[in-house]
Formats: structure tokens, sequence, C-alpha cells
């Protein structure tokens, strides 16, 4: 399965009650579809899965795959601290018609690698769905190790793995890997314009729900081989991703949306909002880009 393209985690709008606000999340959609941006990560980690009641979850997820529907890629991320609870998930996804997982290692346990291979294999034989492999130790604790990469990559339905360490090194290790029908894409949003360089084509970055315009356009522009406009854009978004990234990513992705008139809310707990001092920051980096 081809994943190219911007593909959004997109952020679950809150009212003033801290109930989902469907309508926002349709506004939403709605603005990153007519962006053209190539698919939608539902119940991902901006999207603040970690803070739903199983009810809310499936209505966020058949909300999502509703309005979308064959307009762009519909991939749902399915972590759970254990492996049935991901397996669960992702029989409900494909239920609700998901093309795609996303699947980062259990958090919390610290899983070796061979229980790390063990949890991927056995989710894709239990649901037969196209899975992309999630590497983020910063929030899983653990590494999916380069060598377990490749093995898992054997795998028919693991076709991608999101690379969010930070460490780009290990990334060209993955884009130089050799791997066959396997993608890797693009999870440090700093980093973007060097994975477009290095040939990858997709990305999953948070801050595409406020800038999805911007995103689309490198992605296209690394197509067409322009990396002149590539680095100009990265020079200009920069700054805004970097402030993003360095704390309050969440409360930032939907600060984001709001300044481009998308009001979204704000974050559950334990998260909270941020200060006044670190908001006029955000936005005034924002308001240079826009």
């Amino acid at each position: 399965m081809n994943i190219e393209g911007v593909l959004v985690p997109v952020v679950t709008p809150f009212d003033s009650e801290g109930s989902v606000d469907f309508a926002a999340l349709g506004n939403l959609l709605e603005h990153l579809i007519a962006a053209g941006v190539g698919g939608i990560v539902a119940c991902g980690t901006t999207g603040e899965y970690y803070a739903f009641s199983d009810e809310e979850r499936r209505s966020v997820m058949a909300y999502i795959a509703d309005r979308v529907g064959d307009r762009a890629a519909l991939i749902a991320g399915v972590n759970d601290t254990h492996t049935a609870g991901s397996i669960a998930k992702a029989q409900q996804a494909k239920e609700l018609g998901y093309q795609t997982l996303m699947l980062a290692p259990p958090i919390y346990c610290l899983p070796q690698q061979q229980e790390i291979i063990s949890h991927y294999k056995s989710v894709s034989a239990a649901v037969d769905m196209p899975i992309i492999m999630y590497n983020f130790p910063a929030r899983s604790g653990v590494e999916i190790s380069v060598e377990s990469v490749i093995e898992l990559s054997k795998n028919k339905n693991i076709i991608g793995i999101k690379e969010s360490s930070g460490d780009f090194s290990r990334a060209l290790s993955l884009i130089n890997g050799g791997m066959t029908d396997f993608q890797v894409v693009c999870g440090s949003d700093d980093q973007a314009a060097d994975y477009l360089f290095w040939g990858v084509r997709s990305w999953i970055g948070g801050a595409a729900n406020y800038l999805p315009e911007q995103h689309v356009e490198m992605i296209e522009a690394a197509k067409a081989n322009d990396f002149n406009k590539v680095r100009s854009i990265m020079e200009r978004i920069l700054p805004v991703i970097q402030n993003q990234e360095s704390a309050d990513y969440n409360q930032k992705a939907k600060l984001g949306c709001a300044h481009i008139g998308i009001p979204v809310g704000t974050v559950r707990p334990p998260l909270l909002p941020i200060s006044e001092k670190d908001e006029a920051c955000f936005i005034e980096l924002l308001t240079q880009v826009l």
C-alpha cells in the first residue's frame, strides 16, 4: 500500500464542557482535505486518544471514517499497553473501514526486542491489515531497533515505520536499509527537509493540523526535485515547528488550529493550557508564517 503524502494526526476538538466537538472536527477535516493532504490519522497522540473513554473512541473513529470517506487514506492509531488491547482496537478500526493501522510498542511495560517483534507479528496475524510501525522512544520508553525493523519489514502487512526518534543517523540506516515494499515516514517534523532530500515522501506531523498547505507544498516540491523550494518552505516554518516540539505539543497544535480560524478547544487533563507568555510566543512565530 502506498502511504505517500501528508498524513495528519488530527486533533480532537473539545467544547467548553469538555465533550468531543464533532462540528469542529468536521470543519477541520474539510480544511485538511481541501489543502490536499493524503491521509487522516485518527486516535494518534496529537488526537489525545489516551484521554478517551471506549465510547468516545468509537464515536470519534466512526465520525472520521464517515466524514472522510474515500477522499483521503484512513489510518487508525491502535496503541495500547498490551497486545490484546491493540488487537481489539485494530479489529474495531477494520470494522469501521480504516485501511491502515499505526502502532507503537506497548507503552510502560518496556518490552525487549523479541517481545516487540512478537507484538507486531501478533497484531498482523490477528487483523491482517497494513501496519505502520511507530518508533517514538521518548513516549513509549523503548526503541524498535534497526535490526527489528528489518526483520519486521519482511511481514507482508508491515508496510512502513513512522520514525520519531529524532536521530537522523538512525533514520538514514532505515532509509538505506534495502527493505522492499516498505516506506520510512518522517515523524520528526523539524527534520522533514532532510527526510525529503533522502527520498522519503511520507510525513506524519501534528503541525499539519494548522499548516497543511505548507506541508503539502513541501512534499510536492520534493516530488518535483525542487529542493530549493523545499528549503525555502522549511526555513519559513521551522521556528514554529521547533517551538511546538520544544514543549506542549498538543496544546500548540490546538492553538494553531484556532489561529487559522478553526477553534478546537483546549486539551484534556492531565494536560493543561499553556501560559499566556508561551502562547503569545508561539502565536507570534506562527503569524510570521501565515
